[in-house]
């Protein structure tokens, strides 16, 4: 399996590409499709459900870390017996249009929660800082989590776009823009590393590496298309944009190259 090490490396190089399958995606098809096409574009993790068998259907589709989402602190902690190679307080996104809403004092307590609960289990640790609140509250936030020694640190662009089912071009253009903006300003007040997601493709991954981040997450560009191939071939374009084609094909050739299943 792929160590969870090459992705903290490629957070270090700030190239790192995360497909996130879905924190409600519970459909076992759609899961495994999205898992072997980020294994095949050469991704550098995961994101699925706090399901057991959502974990259990990543786990036998691809050899990437696997994130694993969730609100729940419990379901989180349950996620690190069943396998996860790392946790994730966010990708609220699909949430959103459901009607759920998040505060920073809530995101804080569920992370408070989240990391105490998983004290023993030294585990890899994300969480998203929501991108409904000022940007103030946002910055005071990452400041927050960071002292509770979280690992990563994920921003996101405006609910009111995100929580449209519909979203046109125009509008993940709009949502990069801000999620960019609020990792511009994140990054420059908290040393631990930032990912951006929301709205992020192929031709905004680089804007925000450009602005700070050390990772970008990636949903709705991938998990939405309708085959594993034009899946697989996006997450191709997103490693692409990057720039980093020389270091992917020395992976490659590597002799400990992990990346075929």
């Amino acid at each position: 399996m792929r160590s969870l090490e090459v992705f903290k490396r490629h957070l270090k190089e700030k190239r790192a590409v995360k497909i996130i399958s879905g924190i409600n995606n519970f459909d076992l098809t759609s899961v495994a499709s999205v898992c072997r096409a980020a294994q095949i574009g050469l991704a550098s993790a995961v994101d699925v459900a706090a399901d057991e068998q959502v974990i259990k259907t990543a786990k036998e589709n691809t050899k990437l870390p696997v994130f694993v989402s969730s609100t729940q602190p419990f379901s989180l902690k349950k996620a690190v017996k069943w396998g996860a190679d790392a946790i994730e307080v966010g990708n609220f996104d699909a949430l959103y249009a459901d009607g759920v809403d998040f505060g920073a004092d809530e995101i804080y307590e569920i992370a408070l929660e989240t990391m105490t609960l998983c004290e023993n289990d030294n585990i890899f640790t994300c969480v998203t800082v929501p991108g409904c609140i000022s940007i103030e509250e946002q910055i005071k936030l990452a400041k927050k989590l960071e002292l509770l020694g979280v690992d990563l640190i994920q921003t996101e662009g405006v609910k009111p776009m995100m929580a449209r089912k519909d979203s046109t071009s125009s509008d993940l253009l709009s949502i990069a823009h801000m999620t960019i903006s609020n990792t511009m300003e994140i990054a420059k007040n908290v040393k631990v590393p930032v990912m951006t997601a929301s709205g992020i493709t192929p031709q905004t991954a680089p804007l925000a590496f450009a602005a700070g981040a050390s990772a970008v997450g990636v949903g709705s560009a991938v998990n939405k298309l309708k085959t594993q191939i034009a899946m697989a071939q996006t997450v191709r374009e997103l490693v692409g944009a990057v720039n980093y084609k020389e270091i992917i094909k020395k992976e490659q050739e590597s002799p400990i190259n992990v990346y075929s299943m």
